[in-house]
């Protein structure tokens, strides 16, 4: 019973925003249709709109980010990075954090680390309470094998948000990876307890 309301709701509202668009079509009403493909998971048709609302309104800075968003969800990295830029030279400045943050995780899944943690520092300069701004840094820096810096990111995820379960597995794996150098370092040089601690850490 609870999907047939669900599944009705759903199409009452598609039918709305279908009819908004036949009505006269505008960048905004083809914005708001790709919202809803968006959230059902629908992101080919997402993307449709998305463009459709571009074409019509080339300075919508909202139909990019969001599509952007879209090309993020089917791993369309290069699409989504081009999105997130032309969405934030349409902002004005100092920008917009969360664009700034979305296109550091893009490049982060890229593996471009370096422009990941450009990013996320802007994002965090335009807002210095970005939590997640901070973890996702110390992400980058920790692949990067930069794990101090890392643990200090995640140190101040946390004094902003102290339960940020995120932050504490994120710095636990970083004590764990810069302990495992320091065992390294010294077991290359001979030292049997520490290859000991970390065949160990190895195992866990």
């Amino acid at each position: 019973m609870k999907n047939m309301v669900r599944g009705l709701f759903l199409f009452s509202m598609l039918v709305v925003c279908c009819s908004t668009i036949a009505e006269g079509a505008d960048g905004g009403s083809y914005l708001e249709r790709g919202d809803f493909y968006y959230n059902e998971g629908e992101y080919d048709r997402a993307i449709k709109d998305y463009s459709n609302a571009v074409s019509l309104k080339p300075d919508l800075a909202e139909a990019y980010y969001h599509r952007g968003l879209a090309y993020y969800k089917m791993d369309k990295y290069d699409e989504a990075i081009e999105d997130y830029s032309k969405a934030i030279s349409l902002y004005p400045p100092p920008g917009e954090a969360q664009l700034y943050h979305n296109r550091g995780l893009v490049y982060l899944k890229k593996g471009s680390y370096d422009k990941a943690i450009e990013d996320y520092t802007k994002a965090i300069t335009i807002n210095p309470k970005f939590t997640e701004g901070y973890h996702n840094r110390g992400i980058a820096y920790s692949r990067k094998g930069m794990y101090d810096e890392a643990i200090e990111d995640y140190n101040r995820a946390l004094s902003i948000r102290p339960n940020y379960g995120g932050a504490y597995f994120s710095r636990g794996i970083a004590y764990v990876r810069k302990a495992a150098e320091d065992f390294r370092k010294v077991c290359d040089m001979g030292d049997k307890n520490a290859c000991e601690n970390l065949k160990q850490l190895s195992e866990e």
